[in-house]
């Protein structure tokens, strides 16, 4: 392994944190409660949620760039993040960063595929519908006829989010989200899986899984399966 100077000991991942005020729910990446092993967060400031879906216009690239360098240089070995709208950015900052990089739980979709028999198509669930399409798909090889399905933007789920409502209820959000998965699945019946973009829908995934029968992957899936890479468990030779 490549030796360099080490702030942290025995953290190997790195997350990138949007400047948020919403309340982070256990299952929600930005939640150290989510992990198993310990973590590293950096703020990254100019990063603020109202400005997560407009990537496509005005680039936050710099600002991930600088963040992901200064958790490297203090020792993480992998870096990911709290959106899945950085999809935008994934080879930029793979290409940047001398640690491996998973800026989005869209990552998962090429690889769901191909687990569902014919016939059945990967459905993904998001912040936002609307603008979830061209480049934020085509960075991680997703086709853009792929079924997507937004949060309503009237909803207190985006309000939650968006203006940091933190009196919008736990179980206000589980409503919301699971009615939004009900109403996709019966809208596209060939869904064999779900994949959530969100990674503030990743605290409801039991409850959409219970709403729908179908799989779903989410940021936790997707940081697990990346973290267990960085850190492969060691086994007895006996």
């Amino acid at each position: 392994m490549q030796s360099r100077k080490k702030t942290y000991y025995g953290v190997s991942l790195g997350i990138l944190m949007v400047n948020s005020t919403f309340q982070r729910y256990i299952g929600d990446i930005g939640n150290a409660m989510t992990w198993d092993f310990p973590v590293q967060y950096k703020i990254v400031h100019d990063a603020v949620p109202s400005r997560m879906t407009d990537l496509h216009n005005a680039s936050l690239l710099e600002p991930f760039k600088r963040a992901a360098d200064e958790l490297i240089a203090a020792g993480v070995d992998g870096i990911t993040t709290t959106c899945g709208f950085l999809s935008i950015y994934q080879r930029e900052l793979a290409d940047h960063c001398s640690v491996p990089v998973a800026t989005s739980s869209l990552l998962q979709v090429p690889m769901v595929e191909r687990v569902l028999p014919t016939g059945k198509r990967v459905g993904i669930m998001t912040y936002n519908g609307d603008v979830l399409n061209g480049p934020y798909l085509d960075a991680v090889g997703i086709a853009q006829d792929t079924p997507v399905a937004g949060i309503p933007q009237d909803s207190n789920f985006v309000r939650w989010i968006k203006e940091g409502d933190t009196s919008v209820t736990y179980e206000t959000l589980k409503s919301e989200v699971v009615a939004t998965a009900r109403a996709f699945v019966e809208r596209h019946p060939d869904i064999g899986a779900i994949v959530l973009e969100c990674t503030n829908l990743a605290p409801f995934s039991y409850y959409i899984a219970e709403a729908t029968g179908l799989a779903v992957y989410d940021t936790v899936t997707m940081v697990n399966t990346f973290q267990a890479s960085l850190r492969p468990r060691a086994y007895p030779m006996f």
